[in-house]
């Protein structure tokens, strides 16, 4: 899911701070825009704040790091205290994945207007910003995947019919059984690949325009 150039110990130092912001952004983006729409639950839980350590699960990240599949702190909401309930988790749960491209978007302005200005940058800090972009990218994609309890199953069962989204919400008990089988096929590639390229190239085109 997160695979990047290099060994272990280059992914753990140059990732680190990509994954911890690709984290973080997450999170704090499906909270505010909670709170922004009535739930006040994130504020009591503390998740109105942009300190990884209100939103980085350690051993989530461990994973990471380890087998290439983690976990950041889920932000808690109550759909209850929304004006409008399906809209409302809709626009959370979209908050995460669009916060995390248009960081990739941003990170990859400022490291095009570095390179127009002729900025000096280490080798460490090109690896860094590119793993910036990178990560940001798949955490939005992978979040987007329809399998409970990625923000993806969120919005698929709030645009199905009633019927059909209990159903659907049924088999979040086997959602973790359908993502090892998927981290253990190629379909993540085959959906990746393509959609990370085209998101950057669809990113470069515009920060060419801008630029």
């Amino acid at each position: 899911m997160f695979d990047n150039p290099g060994g272990f110990f280059m992914n753990l130092i140059a990732g680190l701070p990509a994954i911890v912001i690709a984290m973080v952004v997450h999170e704090y983006s499906h909270a505010r825009v909670a709170y922004a729409l009535g739930d006040y639950t994130p504020r009591l839980q503390g998740r109105l704040t942009l300190n990884p350590a209100a939103h980085v699960d350690p051993i989530g990240l461990l994973m990471l790091f380890l087998v290439h599949f983690g976990w950041a702190k889920p932000v808690q909401i109550n759909p209850n205290n929304f004006s409008n309930p399906r809209r409302d988790d809709i626009l959370v749960s979209l908050a995460g994945p669009a916060s995390n491209l248009v960081t990739a978007f941003v990170t990859l302005i400022i490291f095009v207007m570095l390179i127009k200005f002729d900025v000096g940058l280490s080798e460490g800090a090109l690896v860094v910003i590119n793993l910036i972009i990178i990560y940001n990218i798949n955490f939005a994609i992978f979040n987007m995947l329809p399998i409970p309890p990625l923000d993806g199953s969120h919005i698929l069962r709030n645009i199905l019919p009633y019927e059909m989204a209990r159903t659907y919400e049924r088999l979040e008990q086997y959602s973790f059984v359908f993502l090892i089988l998927i981290l253990a096929t190629p379909i993540l590639d085959w959906v990746f690949v393509p959609l990370q390229k085209i998101i950057f190239a669809l990113f470069k085109g515009v920060a060419g325009i801008l630029l």
